[in-house]
């Protein structure tokens, strides 16, 4: 019996598969995009490669992935955040107020920031579903609401130990020990004092989310309502609830990026928030391209947060001027975004 030639095993592999290659290349071409930047990186920069630069990767989009997986929670109901950058700093700049200036305990800080998280996250919600304001003029005008508040309790300087208020007298509270080492302690793995604590953070909340949104009853919903509200309201779903708890826990988990930020720089700094809105976002959208998913989704996210770092610390470890790396990285997202929905459309096609 005449032996089939390899092309048509190949071929009748993937059929077997059930996977074509313009399906190969939507599922696996972003993964592949970020393990060869890993390489390239690796093999034109002395330490890319390094256990250290992996944590220090890992540390400095901890905040970001956070932040973008609430984001994550809003647009799988159809809407936006744009809120976020401001809720962080907001959170950052009222634990340090509490613990400075009102000289409360580092638990008082963390519920009154994640108080005011999930606050905010209420009110974009109402002003969304039953004002029926547009999700991004709402969040819109309700970053530069935070931007505006939390500058006025000092007169628009930032907040730290020791600072003259107001009115003349000096701050006598400090930052807690616990509080900062939320921000600043290090877990031992192989090498002692390896991983930051805000990592284990991230890596806990991109699991939790990620099983909520896709093994929960509650996340299944929040999609439903996403791909089609007017169906999901018909089948007896409150879509508006749904909305409403999206926008709370984006604004919860902006302020625990914030808490953490707190925690690590030791000081209520008001301009320290200012680019995490982008990255979040950046790392929000570059998840619809993860595994040809289309979607917003968490394990999406994580990926998109770290190709975001990966990319960032390799330009920064080549010299590249800071002032091109925004460019470079808006471009690379716009070009994921584009093949990836463009290959999809051809296969709906």
């Amino acid at each position: 019996m005449a032996q089939e030639p390899p092309a048509s095993l190949e071929g009748r592999e993937a059929a077997r598969a059930g996977l074509s290659p313009r399906e190969i290349v939507i599922r696996y071409g972003f993964l592949l995009l970020l393990a060869g930047l890993i390489v390239f990186f690796s093999l034109a920069t002395r330490g890319f490669a390094s256990p250290q630069a992996a944590v220090f990767i890992l540390q400095s989009v901890s905040i970001t992935g956070i932040l973008a997986l609430g984001v994550t929670a809003t647009l799988v109901v159809g809407g936006f955040d744009l809120s976020i950058g401001s809720i962080a700093t907001s959170a950052m700049m009222a634990a340090a107020y509490a613990m400075v200036v009102m000289e409360q305990n580092a638990l008082v800080a963390v519920l009154i920031c994640l108080a005011i998280g999930a606050l905010v996250g209420l009110i974009n919600g109402l002003i969304i579903c039953y004002m029926r304001v547009p999700d991004l003029l709402a969040t819109l005008g309700m970053m530069f609401l935070l931007i505006g508040l939390q500058r006025i309790p000092t007169e628009g300087r930032s907040i730290a130990a020791g600072m003259t208020l107001p009115d003349g007298s000096t701050a006598e509270g400090t930052f807690s020990p616990a509080f900062l080492a939320l921000g600043r302690h290090r877990f031992d793995v192989i090498i002692p004092d390896l991983v930051p604590s805000s990592v284990v953070v991230l890596i806990v909340l991109a699991v939790v989310i990620w099983f909520f949104l896709e093994y929960t009853r509650f996340g299944r919903m929040m999609y439903a309502v996403g791909s089609n509200p007017r169906a999901a309201e018909f089948a007896g779903a409150p879509v508006k609830a749904y909305k409403i708890w999206a926008y709370v826990i984006s604004g919860v988990f902006a302020s625990i990026g914030g808490i953490l930020l707190a925690a690590r720089l030791g000081r209520g700094d008001i301009a320290s928030g200012n680019n995490l809105l982008l990255d979040a976002v950046a790392a929000a959208l570059i998840g619809f391209a993860v595994l040809g998913a289309a979607k917003p989704n968490a394990f999406g996210t994580a990926v998109g947060a770290l190709f975001v770092g990966v990319l960032l610390q390799g330009l920064t470890m080549m010299n590249v001027p800071y002032y091109t790396q925004d460019f470079i990285k808006g471009a690379v997202l716009v070009i994921a975004l584009v093949f990836t929905f463009s290959l999809l459309g051809r296969n709906g096609r």
